[in-house]
């Protein structure tokens, strides 16, 4: 008897939990539609909020293997996979290194480089440290912006849609109407934008040719040419893909793609990351008339640091890079 009445007691327990669910899922999906509405109310995908990718694009768009830094040298054997972290990475262990990849870039994962272009490339991957955009916190240009691993955010209007990056306080101004051209060529470049259906279509151009698609070296020229394209996945998904066209560097035009996705915490916003405070000494402290930062010692390592001042106009190149 007791043992049928335990049974009856655990059935029932089941069944209203199983209701409880249900409901509870119908007043959460509910209430994400009240507050998130799908669609505008132009009726055009609602693309409002903070995104970001979660890839590994920003370290190198082609596919990759994992690697023990982005500066290495040659290990205890010849072998590519056996090179360890060279000193200006060595102190950071794991956290240095590149984690693998299976790429974005379509077909046959390849970027065509043009034979000269290619060798400017492998030098860029080579001098990294002196070379990268990045590092000196410049505007990330688009479509590096896109996938660097900080939140973005999009704020949709009728003729205008702005988006604001966290890294470098970068922003730029897709126009859904006439504009005139801009007076110079920039980082971010010029966007103008278009509906195709429920696609959201963007041209840019006007690139000043300064900034890296990576940290791999992969670079372009101030021909460049890009067609993106927005599409919704769901509410909180977009796939992202741009058309990459540039006859100064690839000999022919490429795609790459991923997916954004919409962060989701109540509280999502875009936080200041002041990078250009913090290149400051890396920019600007070889210059100094007494070096600031010296040496750094460690439980197992003492790292001693010697800055220079590149000759003659090497110096005006390193900062214009």
């Amino acid at each position: 008897m007791r043992s049928w009445f335990n049974g009856s007691i655990v059935a029932a327990a089941l069944a209203a939990a199983a209701v409880s669910a249900v409901i509870a899922v119908s007043v959460t999906r509910a209430t994400g539609q009240a507050t998130r509405p799908a669609r505008v109310a132009a009726g055009k995908p609602n693309f409002g909020g903070v995104w970001q990718a979660l890839n590994e694009a920003h370290w190198d768009l082609q596919a990759h293997d994992a690697r023990a830094g982005m500066v290495t040298q040659k290990g205890v054997y010849s072998y590519e996979y056996a090179r360890v972290p060279a000193a200006p990475v060595l102190a950071l262990g794991a956290a240095a290194g590149v984690p693998g990849s299976l790429g974005v870039v379509l077909g046959d994962g390849q970027i065509p480089y043009k034979p000269e272009a290619a060798a400017i490339k492998q030098q860029n991957s080579e001098n990294w440290i002196d070379r990268d955009p990045e590092l000196k916190c410049y505007l990330p240009g688009i479509p590096r912006a896109m996938y660097m691993p900080y939140p973005f955010s999009i704020v949709q209007g009728t003729d205008k849609i702005h988006m604001t990056y966290a890294f470098s306080n970068a922003a730029r101004v897709i126009h859904l109407n006439k504009v005139e051209g801009p007076p110079d060529d920039t980082f971010m470049g010029h966007s103008v934008g278009r509906w195709e259906g429920d696609t959201l279509v963007v041209e840019v151009t006007n690139f000043n040719g300064k900034s890296w698609f990576d940290r791999a070296g992969n670079f372009h020229s101030d021909a460049l040419r890009l067609v993106e394209r927005y599409s919704a996945i769901s509410p909180d998904a977009i796939r992202y893909e741009v058309t990459i066209e540039d006859p100064k560097v690839f000999a022919r035009p490429w795609t790459i793609a991923m997916p954004l996705y919409r962060r989701l915490e109540p509280n999502a916003t875009v936080l200041d990351y002041p990078c250009i405070e913090f290149a400051e000494e890396f920019m600007y402290g070889h210059l100094r008339k007494e070096q600031l930062v010296k040496r750094w010692e460690g439980e197992t390592m003492i790292v001693d640091i010697t800055r220079k001042i590149p000759p003659g106009d090497r110096l005006h190149e390193w900062y214009r890079r």
